[in-house]
């Protein structure tokens, strides 16, 4: 919090937020305000997985909705009663983070399994070697991520001002406010199939201990069928109602010009999300059998050599419509390389044991 704080502009402009001066405002705003509610955030985040752990998922879920229900009705109080703006959209997320940290403190207090006392706070260095050697994967995984978006953003700005349309002042916000709803619409699926993968962690933990490598070859194969269809599913909205998905951002009133690049963002970005939605379950998969090397190499190769290299690369050529195929030429690649991992996978786990 304090980082960002300190670095509020240029970490603004580092993501592209000063296509305007307009923009660059409510940029400000809605960061200061949101930077506040981290610590919340991450003690929340933190502790969901360890409330599960502790076998009670159900606990889990109503701590985080809780949080996401008082979002969205402070949302509408802030937003359209009060009048508070940016700022209002942004503390009514803290006020919901916050709900979620409290949930999760009261939940630390009546553990099911453990009673926490002082010795449980000294570190062991053995324990957090070995979770740091699991966690890396999923740290690099977003940190390269944020990376690609930079990249992306800066793109849409750079090659947005060079448009006959977006180069224009009233137009000029167009391409970075359209890309972040389909980013968003992306966010979704990917929870949802992030989900789905995770909920298979424990199974796999188990039966890998367990010896049962063939039990966790058929989760792996229905898992994928899973993810696959997902994924053709959030490709059928993408490519037939896109101009339905971007009314329910808020977006139905705007420009013609607005509309028509939304259209077309929709159809192209996310037109490769099937594959998408697979590397995304490979990913987890794999940390989930203790291969973080192979998850981390294929999650940095999705996020940094293919996401932020084509990124660069295909503006070049393509202009706006290369910061667009960026994305579905990264994840179709990146594919390709999970084919040979799952492939591998299946393999190893084609045996009935350890």
């Amino acid at each position: 919090m304090a980082v960002y704080l300190i670095f509020q502009n240029q970490i603004i402009s580092m993501f592209g937020g000063t296509v305007n001066e307009e923009t660059f405002a409510y940029s400000q705003e809605y960061f200061f305000y949101i930077t506040l509610g981290i610590p919340f955030y991450m003690f929340g985040q933190a502790m969901n997985p360890i409330i599960r752990a502790d076998g009670s998922p159900g606990f889990a879920m109503v701590s985080t909705l809780a949080g996401a229900v008082a979002n969205t009705i402070l949302d509408h109080i802030f937003i359209f009663i009060f009048q508070w703006g940016m700022m209002g959209a942004a503390a009514a997320t803290v006020i919901g983070q916050v709900l979620t940290a409290v949930l999760s403190i009261w939940y630390l207090l009546h553990m099911k399994i453990i009673k926490l006392s002082g010795k449980d706070f000294v570190i062991n260095r053995r324990i957090c070697g070995r979770t740091l050697l699991l966690g890396i994967t999923s740290f690099f995984s977003q940190i390269s991520l944020v990376a690609a978006m930079a990249a992306i953003n800066n793109m849409l700005r750079k090659y947005g001002a060079s448009d006959p349309i977006f180069g224009q002042p009233q137009y000029a916000q167009i391409p970075m406010a359209v890309v972040g709803i389909v980013m968003k619409f992306f966010q979704i699926i990917i929870s949802i199939v992030a989900g789905m993968a995770a909920g298979c962690i424990p199974i796999v933990g188990f039966n890998i201990g367990a010896g049962n490598k063939l039990r966790v070859k058929e989760l792996f194969t229905r898992l994928l069928t899973a993810e696959a269809a997902v994924g053709v599913i959030a490709f059928l909205l993408v490519e037939f109602f896109p101009r339905q998905l971007i009314s329910i951002f808020g977006a139905a009133n705007e420009s013609s010009y607005y509309t028509a690049f939304a259209v077309h963002a929709f159809r192209i970005y996310l037109c490769m999300i099937v594959p998408a939605c697979i590397n995304k379950a490979c990913f987890i998969f794999l940390q989930a059998m203790g291969k973080a090397a192979a998850s981390t190499a294929l999650s940095m190769i999705r996020e940094v050599v293919f996401g932020v290299g084509f990124a660069l690369l295909l503006p070049v050529f393509f202009g706006l419509d290369g910061v667009l195929f960026s994305m579905p030429v990264s994840d179709f690649l990146t594919f390709l390389v999970a084919v040979f991992l799952i492939l591998g996978t299946y393999k190893e786990l084609n045996t009935k044991t350890a």
